[in-house]
């Protein structure tokens, strides 16, 4: 009975150590792999993010312009059915 708390006292502190190395380890080992990862990325040069940003921004106007003349076009609508004229 004895031998046995005693091995799984033992057995408690090796799995404590190893899972302190793993979290000692991880940490370090994590930024290693981020750094390795990010040197793999193949980054837009100047002229690819600049003709990017035209094409968001051209939409995003477009778009703009499309939800304001639809609001529009509805208040017209809803005007000309509350008022009831022809």
């Amino acid at each position: 009975m004895a031998k046995d708390k005693e091995l799984a006292v033992s057995e408690k502190k090796e799995s404590k150590n190893k899972d302190k190395s793993k979290k000692q380890g991880g940490i370090s080992k994590w930024f290693k792999d981020l750094k390795l990862e990010l040197k793999k990325v193949v980054w837009p040069d100047k002229k690819t993010v600049v003709n990017n940003s035209i094409v968001v921004f051209a939409a995003m106007l477009g778009f703009a312009a499309f939800t304001f003349l639809l609001d529009k076009g509805f208040l017209w609508l809803f005007q000309f059915a509350i008022s009831g004229k022809s």
